[in-house]
């Protein structure tokens, strides 16, 4: 083999490898953001459940439909480029246990839900994703509205992804 053909070779295999590179930093970017689509599918559970039992708001007065009452960030800050992991006593507030919900592993993303205050079909929440994959300081959202339906069913308007990689 002549130094040209060793050269070919080795410029073959530093195309191939740079391939691969970007291949499976792609593939772990999108195991990370499947994260937050998955929580947050946990939280619609929780909330259209929630919705499905009717309260009373004022003593004495009628049964009506709600979603659970919003809440702070989980964790506070959103976690950059790394897992943080949620003290568990936190996912004990009453929105969390509403919702029956906590996450015990360490976590890309911050999570909020929050409700409209508004019951039977004015009634609206969003559950939302925050994260910064890569640090630089740019947060990716991922929004999941609902609300409540006619037949004192919840449903779900959209899911809102803005800058999924960041």
């Amino acid at each position: 083999m002549t130094i040209v053909e060793t050269m070919m070779v080795v410029a073959i295999l530093g195309v191939i490898a740079a391939l691969a590179t970007v291949g499976v930093s792609g593939y772990l970017r999108h195991a990370k953001t499947a994260e937050a689509t998955r929580v947050l599918g946990n939280i619609e559970i929780g909330a259209r459940a929630r919705f499905g039992q009717p309260v009373t708001l004022v003593e004495g007065g009628p049964f009506v439909h709600t979603f659970c009452p919003t809440s702070t960030m989980l964790p506070a800050s959103v976690p950059r480029s790394q897992r943080v992991k949620v003290d568990a006593a936190e996912w004990s507030a009453p929105t969390w246990q509403c919702l029956k919900f906590s996450i015990n592993d360490p976590q890309y993303y911050a999570y909020r839900h929050e409700w409209n205050g508004e019951s039977g079909t004015a009634a609206r929440y969003t559950a939302t994703a925050y994260g910064d994959l890569d640090g630089d300081g740019s947060t990716s959202t991922f929004q999941l509205i609902g609300r409540g339906g006619t037949g004192g069913d919840a449903e779900r308007v959209s899911l809102i992804i803005t800058l999924e990689d960041e």
